[in-house]
């Protein structure tokens, strides 16, 4: 049977040898590893999961020089998954938003041999890494988590911030008549400028190949 030593089992007829966390006890592990760059935290009321099964969501900020820290804390537990990093410019900082669903495989008891392992314990994370707009850098977290690697490239091209260490800078999404400094999801004078807006109802050719309605 081979084995991920970092994390988690591979063969599925395996159970996890570490409890589930309560949400409780995962937001004290991020705190913990942010240490002095914490914000603030807070746990949801109990929602139900897609499956029917319950679910806890813990929210957090940090500073952003954390973020590697708290990442590596929540690969700590078992079978964690990062969703999606979201990013929202904040007017004097920008927030990056790093969504993980941890636990929700450890119920996973093919033997029948515990009655509460049937049960999912899925926490929600969204573990928010704050940094400056004078200085938005972040680090990569390309080499813990392959696949945050395309979600990173996005976010240099589409909020401007820079991600250190990143091993493929280059664009996904905008062409390249769109020039360095221009970022489309900012709310401020580097945002698209009036200039750089479809505006497709002036073409008529409306959008998606449907031609748009006559001016009255």
């Amino acid at each position: 049977m081979q084995t991920n030593p970092k994390t988690w089992t591979a063969d599925a007829r395996a159970l996890p040898t570490d409890r589930p966390l309560s949400a409780e006890e995962v937001l004290a592990k991020i705190k913990a590893a942010a240490g002095d760059d914490f914000l603030d935290g807070s746990l949801a009321p109990r929602e139900e999961a897609a499956s029917g099964d319950p679910a806890h969501h813990v929210r957090c900020r940090f500073r952003g020089p954390a973020l590697r820290r708290v990442v590596e804390a929540l690969l700590s537990t078992q079978y964690p998954h990062l969703s999606v990093i979201a990013a929202v410019d904040c007017g004097d900082s920008i927030e990056l938003p790093y969504i993980f669903a941890l636990f929700s495989g450890a119920g996973h008891d093919p033997a029948g041999s515990s009655p509460d392992a049937a049960k999912s314990r899925e926490v929600r994370v969204i573990a928010t890494a704050v940094v400056p707009k004078s200085d938005p850098v972040i680090d990569t977290i390309s080499d813990l988590i392959p696949g945050a690697l395309f979600s990173e490239r996005e976010k240099q091209e589409m909020i401007g911030v820079t991600v250190r260490g990143i091993p493929d800078p280059r664009r996904l999404f905008l062409p390249d008549d769109v020039p360095e400094g221009v970022y489309p999801w900012r709310k401020d004078e580097t945002g698209i400028p009036p200039d750089m807006v479809r505006e497709l109802w002036k073409t008529g050719r409306g959008v998606d190949g449907v031609p748009s309605a006559p001016e009255a």
